[in-house]
């Protein structure tokens, strides 16, 4: 059982953005059409994706210089899996891309969910 200090702490966490998803939000915020609607911190299963797509089923995770070690690459690789095994594809985008050319990054993402929408 979490003791209710690292509960808290964990709620807390989930709740705060990055700088650079920040950025990222801001413009996927903007780009939102139709039914190509983005959730920030989005619960799903034991997980909590930094964006999501339902419609497009497309996880958006910003990855920081942690994601590099080797401990936090083997967890991303179980997670992606479990998210494929549910029919959700992971687009991982380096949070230094995203402080470089949010909108292009953003501009990105969006392509990519219509793409995953409109093919059969």
């Amino acid at each position: 059982m979490k003791s209710p200090r690292k509960h808290q702490f964990a709620k807390r966490f989930r709740r705060e953005m990055s700088p650079p998803e920040v950025r990222l939000w801001a413009r996927l915020r903007s780009r939102a059409e139709g039914n190509l609607v983005f959730r920030r911190q989005h619960p799903i299963g034991p997980y909590v994706l930094d964006f999501y797509c339902s419609v497009a089923k497309l996880a958006i995770e910003v990855d920081g210089a942690h994601h590099t070690l080797d401990d936090h690459q083997i967890r991303d690789i179980k997670r992606d899996q479990w998210l494929a095994d549910q029919g959700i594809h992971t687009y991982r985008i380096p949070s230094v891309q995203v402080m470089t050319d949010a909108n292009e990054m953003a501009d990105g993402v969006y392509r990519l969910a219509i793409e995953r929408v409109t093919k059969p």
